[in-house]
């Protein structure tokens, strides 16, 4: 993969992360939301946080979904501590090495045999800490933040980090930046956009994707290496990253494929990448439309149901168990909708996500788009291919 640097709008986000921006709530947290694979991650880790490091600020990064089988609430808890402990002085290190179990560090208490789990010290006292320890603001980076949502204390830990802003930041003094991202625009907005979320009242941006400049970047590798090619069609190459869903890595692998030597072009290759990328979507919606077809009758009409609603679906409601039972033929009770929406949890890869509040979305949001699509062309719901029997429910 190519390295393409987002410096500008990386520096932007820094000012406003600092406050300096005129307009703006980012300094009381920055939520960005994206879709899968369009880079996100590696503009969070390749360029936010070093813009933000050679401003003065500790960065602390953590991934909530590497590693999907561990608590959220304790891998922020981890990440903090990681970042933590190097501050904590020789004083601290040594006291652990010599089996003492807890020292006095900066007016707090830190029990050294827990150095690295923050057990002891609340989250709002290990960032305050931090921050006093390095003697520069600290930067909280959570990627795929709403799968906080998915856990107890994960949500607990959303609630410690707004209490964390709140006490450590003053009118005009940022010592404590949060930003939040996320894969789904509609998870994230549950941080935000009810009065007991956790962070009610801040705002999700959606994160722009690569654009014309990384195409120009492209396009000038390409003619650099391939003379022979100049000039490359750069409005034929947005047409095809954009039907790729703007995400590099396709991209890019499409790309070396049309441009091999072993695919004999004898025309230009940007009709050909453009192909590409149009067979590519075809393959995901041919995906989906085989995962929807693959669900018994109920599960296709909760599914459904939750695609048409969005973040209103209630799964138990008078409304929503006549539309399962106006889509399925037959009545549709309470425990049976659970029982779909259970098996839907259950699939792998996962159709729904579920919080620790019992809110439901479908867990992959070009799942949604699809659908939109579809109805928007009065194509839905998909038809079983003929001579297929569609599966009953038990």
């Amino acid at each position: 993969m190519i390295a393409f640097p987002r410096t500008a709008l990386a520096q932007e986000l820094v000012a406003a992360l600092q406050g300096k921006a005129v307009l703006g709530d980012a300094h009381n947290g920055l939520f960005l939301a994206a879709p899968r694979r369009t880079g996100k991650s590696t503009f969070l880790q390749g360029d936010l946080r070093p813009a933000l490091q050679a401003a003065g600020v500790v960065v602390v990064y953590v991934d909530l979904w590497a590693d999907a089988r561990r608590d959220p609430g304790g891998l922020i808890a981890e990440a903090i501590a990681r970042a933590l402990e190097p501050q904590l002085g020789l004083v601290a290190r040594t006291a652990k090495k010599a089996g003492v179990d807890k020292v006095k560090v900066g007016g707090l208490e830190v029990d050294t045999r827990k150095i690295g789990t923050v057990d002891g010290l609340t989250l709002t006292d290990a960032l305050r800490l931090l921050h006093e320890r390095a003697g520069k603001p600290v930067a909280l980076i959570i990627d795929e933040a709403q799968h906080a949502l998915t856990s107890e204390a994960g949500e607990a830990a959303m609630t410690a980090l707004k209490s964390a802003r709140d006490q450590l930041n003053q009118p005009g003094v940022v010592n404590l930046m949060l930003v939040m991202s996320g894969s789904d625009r509609d998870k994230l907005l549950r941080l935000v956009n009810t009065a007991g979320a956790p962070f009610y009242g801040s705002q999700v941006q959606r994160m722009p994707p690569l654009g014309p400049d990384f195409i120009a970047h492209v396009a000038a590798l390409i003619e650099a290496q391939r003379p022979e090619l100049k000039p490359l069609d750069q409005n034929l190459l947005h047409r095809a990253f954009e039907t790729f869903g703007f995400r590099p890595q396709f991209f890019m692998a499409a790309l070396g494929q049309v441009l091999s030597p072993l695919a004999a072009l004898t025309e230009r290759f940007e009709p050909a990448l453009l192909e590409a990328a149009k067979h590519q979507q075809a393959q995901d919606e041919t995906q989906m439309e085989s995962e929807y077809l693959g669900l018994k009758p109920t599960e296709q009409a909760v599914l459904w149901r939750l695609l048409a609603q969005g973040p209103r679906f209630r799964p138990y409601d008078a409304e929503a168990l006549r539309f399962y039972r106006d889509k399925t033929g037959h009545p549709v009770s309470v425990a049976q909708a659970q029982k779909a929406l259970e098996a839907l949890r259950q699939r792998m890869p996962a159709l729904v996500w579920k919080s620790a509040r019992g809110e439901y979305a479908v867990e992959d949001a070009a799942m949604h788009r699809w659908f939109e699509a579809r109805m928007a062309a009065r194509d839905w719901p998909p038809s079983p291919p003929q001579g297929m029997l569609p599966l009953e429910d038990e």
